[in-house]
């Protein structure tokens, strides 16, 4: 599989794939899936953070704050350049019109969504995951509160649960080909 590495100059709209959803909506297991599946690389941008940080993400959080750690993510994702990736954002992305707007640019977005049922079996509340929240929001206040902004970017929505990973990796492949025309 390319690495990330290599494919860095900007393509045309339809190149990449970019996931959004919730934490524990699978993108970064989808989305490795689906870059093998493809011959894409793969970029997890909430990793590109904690490398350039040098840090977990809860630190990154615990240490700039809120507003901090979303200035930090809209700089690195607006500062993206892919060609021919599978592009996993951190569920915040969605808040940054201008990272989202950018985004969108690089290719098709796909929403992975997950009830909150599904999510809490994977991750719990979220606890020490590094998850952008205000204090005291709980995991269903979150997905309500996100949810307007996920349907509001995606090109496809995909119901994350509705099989294996393996299996919303073929539905996205499938998907975003048509989504490329």
């Amino acid at each position: 599989m390319k690495t990330a590495e290599q494919s860095q100059s900007p393509g045309p709209r339809g190149r990449n794939v970019v996931l959004i959803g919730m934490p524990g909506s699978g993108k970064s297991t989808v989305g490795v899936l689906l870059a093998r599946r493809s011959g894409r690389g793969f970029i997890d941008t909430d990793l590109r953070i904690q490398q350039a940080e040098g840090m977990k993400l809860q630190q990154v959080l615990e240490r700039r704050g809120l507003d901090g750690f979303r200035r930090l993510e809209e700089e690195t994702l607006r500062a993206l350049r892919a060609e021919r990736c599978v592009i996993a954002t951190g569920g915040s992305a969605v808040y940054s019109d201008a990272a989202m707007t950018h985004l969108r640019s690089l290719g098709p977005v796909v929403w992975l969504d997950c009830g909150v049922d599904t999510l809490r079996r994977r991750i719990g509340e979220g606890g020490q995951r590094g998850m952008v929240r205000r204090p005291g929001l709980s995991l269903e206040q979150l997905a309500r509160e996100r949810r307007p902004l996920y349907e509001r970017w995606a090109d496809l929505h995909i119901d994350a649960s509705a099989g294996s990973a393996e299996e919303v990796a073929g539905e996205i492949q499938k998907l975003s080909g048509k989504a490329e025309t």
